[in-house]
């Protein structure tokens, strides 16, 4: 897998592996900046496609093969 980018992940598409709460599609709906200028961006809102139901992840958690596919399979 490529290499993310924080800065880049804004609207890319992510596939479960395993499904959450029958939801399979993703959709990076926003990147939560820090309070602080000088802290790490840490947290993304991930929405899924068919019910539009938000949730916080952080954005590394999408480096794992074992969680997430890069784009819609």
């Amino acid at each position: 897998m490529n290499r993310l980018s924080p800065k880049k992940l804004l609207l890319s598409k992510w596939t479960a592996v395993k499904p959450i709460a029958k939801q399979k599609h993703f959709l990076v709906s926003k990147v939560i900046e820090p309070e602080l200028p000088n802290e790490k961006l840490d947290l993304i809102e991930i929405e899924a496609v068919y019910s539009k139901k938000v949730m916080q992840i952080h954005w590394r958690d999408l480096s794992d093969s074992s969680l997430w596919i890069q784009g819609w399979k």
